[in-house]
């Protein structure tokens, strides 16, 4: 069977995200960015601003929040952003999220993440990363459906953007053990596996809601100093500089990194094309399971653009959701 040939477009690994969005005029797009109070996801939302689109920051720290807002609409002479209150790591406020959005969305940045140095757990006992990273997420997502389906309706399409990295290669789904409740624990292997879902929940997301007129992408947004990295323990710290000293990756700035996550927001390419993982602007190819990841550190593995295996995570995430929220969780400030 042939190969597809692979979604390209005009940028390139040094390409900012104000250079995907040069002369785009997102004025009536309105988008919500998770963790838009830093790195990535701050970059993110000033360029979507500055460019026109109206932005709600989705963030667990309310006063962050505000700052950055006051901060994009000061630098980009447009309306600030709209701040709302979202800790993905607790069911009952990504509920109030989705219950106090009004009208349409057309594109939802699943841009928040968390790295954690050992094992956390939320008052569900699930792993926090997985929790965070993926069924957080996933709930916010599914929630917004019907915003969603409207915003594809009045625009020619709404878009998801799901941030992945290239720490899925580390590890696939286990579905036996998805929280670490039998094998040990390993904050790298936990991480990668909820980067692994984030990939995942765009090929069955675009599967789904195709029909709907909305798709989604995953995103590897590269190498880039953020806040994520504050929890690292001096392991983790070791292995992240062996991985550069392999060229497994070189830092971008933020601005770079940030690019990712615009061109599969916007680029015409993707407009009605899902199901995707990007790396460097650029559709990656894909890589056997057992690839190494220092020879392919822009491609992308096949556990993470399994159909099947996409399939199998949205029923256990949805089952995992119908659980009664418990009455005493673990916040996070």
């Amino acid at each position: 069977m042939a190969e597809s040939v692979l979604i390209s477009t005009p940028f390139t690994a040094a390409s900012t995200a104000a250079d995907v969005l040069r002369d785009l005029d997102l004025t009536g797009v309105r988008a919500i960015v998770t963790g838009g109070s830093s790195g990535i996801g701050t970059e993110t939302a000033r360029a979507l601003t500055a460019a026109g689109a109206e932005v709600t920051l989705a963030v667990r720290n309310m006063a962050a929040g505000d700052t950055v807002a006051e901060a994009i609409g000061t630098s980009t002479g447009r309306a600030r952003p709209q701040v709302a209150r979202l800790d993905l790591a607790d069911r009952t406020t990504v509920a109030r999220f989705v219950t106090a959005w009004r009208g349409p969305l057309h594109l939802l940045i699943n841009n928040a993440g968390v790295v954690t140095g050992g094992l956390e757990r939320t008052g569900e006992g699930w792993e926090l990363q997985f929790a965070t990273n993926h069924l957080g997420h996933f709930a916010l997502a599914t929630g917004l459906h019907g915003a969603l389906t409207r915003g594809a309706s009045d625009r020619d399409g709404a878009r998801i953007v799901s941030v992945s990295s290239t720490a899925h290669m580390r590890s696939g789904i286990d579905f036996d053990d998805l929280h670490f409740e039998h094998r040990s624990y390993d904050p790298q292997v936990a991480y990668a596996q909820s980067k692994t879902a984030n990939s995942l929940f765009a090929v069955e997301a675009t599967r789904l809601w195709a029909p709907d007129g909305i798709v989604a992408n995953a995103v590897n947004p590269g190498g880039v100093a953020t806040g994520l990295q504050r929890n690292f323990t001096s392991r983790q710290r070791q292995s992240l500089d062996a991985a550069e000293a392999a060229g497994v990756f070189t830092y971008k700035t933020v601005e770079q990194g940030a690019a990712t996550s615009i061109v599969a927001a916007v680029s015409p390419a993707f407009a009605h094309s899902g199901g995707h993982y990007l790396d460097d602007t650029q559709e990656a190819y894909t890589v056997p399971n057992d690839a190494d990841l220092a020879q392919h550190p822009h491609g992308v593995k096949e556990w993470a653009l399994d159909p099947a295996t996409a399939e199998r995570l949205w029923a256990v995430s949805t089952e995992l959701l119908r659980a009664r929220i418990p009455q005493s969780r673990t916040g996070r400030p």
